[in-house]
């Protein structure tokens, strides 16, 4: 079941949309003292004083945080969009927010605009919104049953991968703080080029239903894409799904709220999302050099630890994806929200006596660590992966709206609300 066409098609997918998301939740990390310092300057500038603790601040939180309202945005209008682009048409045209958004970033030094910083910060925010909701539905589409869990981690794996980039771009040894923006420029417009290439080189699974009066055309295609010689079942339930879906208009957000043959489906989407993020994990990718320095870790340490958070984060992912069929989703699901209780347990005591005992912040990057393998083994990727699973074709967009929505709200307090808890 895995040919290479459509380990190719997942790679490119994920690779200019989740990677995007993950990358940019850590990107701004590394260089947040540089970032808080060109404010400053900026602020001196226009009004003849430096920028008082609480602004500052406050203009810090807003350009973390904002990134989830741009989530949401994205999030809303990823379903009238679907409906009329297609999934893979959506995927690569949102390719547009994220080169205008890299401009933005990258020009916003030059320019002596925050601003310019806050709005790219937005707009990549709709780019992460929308590819959050498109690419699982893609991934969705284009895979068979048997593999459709473990496909579907392509997600999780690669917003992985992305934070894993973000981390390294932000060792001093690499770009540094200056160089910063222009890396980030640079990369984002490069992931986003090459995923679009890609998946305009590639057919998309469904798309051959155009074709599929041709069965000359979709055989050869299907064969191609499954890896197998006899895809007689597969086309049989394309034709099927076919057949419904031209008699069946897409669910709109209030029809699927009103359909109670799905209505604990919604509740399970909805607290699975709100807890993917009110877990307290983006806290961990957001804050981790100030996590670490309150933990007494040396300041040039600081990024090598951060670094070992982002590879944990794969491994524990790659071991989700290849065990998600035999094991099932709920046990990942509750086991990984289970040990993340245990290990916030022994980190907040840790974190309260560390200034008592002197091993004790050793311990506490080590439950650091335990935290994001809990998270990523099973609740940073299944709820992606349950929405696409609990509904129909014709309901899932309006279903990654609802847990979208929820989702970057939920994202959207973290970022706000955190450094005033800290």
């Amino acid at each position: 079941n895995w040919s290479g066409s459509l380990i190719l098609a997942s790679l490119t997918g994920a690779f200019g949309s989740s990677f995007l998301y993950g990358y940019n939740l850590s990107v701004v990390n590394a260089p947040a003292a540089y970032i808080k310092k060109f404010y400053n300057e900026t602020w001196e500038r226009r009004y003849g004083f430096s920028v008082d603790e609480g602004t500052l601040t406050l203009l810090w939180s807003i350009t973390v945080s904002i990134f989830a309202i741009g989530g949401l945005v994205g999030a809303i209008i990823v379903t009238p969009i679907v409906k009329f682009f297609g999934r893979k048409c959506t995927l690569v045209l949102n390719n547009v927010f994220a080169v205008a958004a890299a401009l933005l970033m990258s020009l916003s030094l030059l320019a002596g605009s925050f601003e310019m910083l806050i709005l790219g910060r937005i707009i990549m925010g709709i780019d992460a919104g929308i590819s959050l909701s498109a690419l699982p539905m893609y991934l969705s589409e284009i895979s068979p049953k048997e593999i459709r869990g473990s496909l579907g981690q392509f997600t999780a794996i690669f917003i992985c991968i992305g934070v894993f980039t973000g981390q390294v771009l932000g060792l001093p040894e690499i770009f540094g703080q200056v160089s910063w923006w222009i890396a980030h420029t640079g990369h984002v417009n490069w992931s986003s080029c090459v995923q679009h290439w890609q998946i305009e080189s590639l057919e998309q699974f469904r798309v051959i239903l155009s074709n599929i009066n041709h069965l000359d055309k979709v055989n050869p295609s299907f064969q191609r894409f499954l890896g197998k010689d006899d895809v007689s079942h597969e086309i049989e339930e394309v034709l099927a799904e076919s057949r419904v879906q031209r008699n069946t208009k897409l669910v709109s957000v209030l029809q699927l709220l009103r359909t109670r043959a799905v209505r604990w489906q919604i509740v399970t989407v909805v607290v699975t999302m709100g807890c993917y993020q009110l877990c307290g994990l983006n806290a961990i990718w957001y804050y981790t050099n100030n996590i670490f320095s309150e933990s007494g870790i040396k300041h040039e340490t600081i990024p090598y630890v951060t670094l070992s958070t982002g590879a944990v984060e794969i491994l524990a992912a790659v071991f989700s994806g290849l065990v998600i069929e035999r094991l099932g989703r709920r046990p990942l699901l509750i086991g990984g929200f289970g040990l993340m209780i245990v290990f916030f347990s022994v980190l907040t005591i840790s974190l309260t006596l560390q200034n008592t005992v002197h091993w004790l912040p050793y311990l506490s990057i080590f439950c650091i660590l335990a935290i994001i393998a809990s998270f990523c083994i099973g609740p940073g990727g299944i709820p992606f992966v349950l929405t696409g699973e609990f509904f129909q074709q014709s309901q899932r967009p309006s279903a990654f709206m609802i847990g979208g929505t929820v989702n970057w709200l939920s994202n959207f307090a973290v970022g706000l609300l955190f450094p005033f808890i800290q």
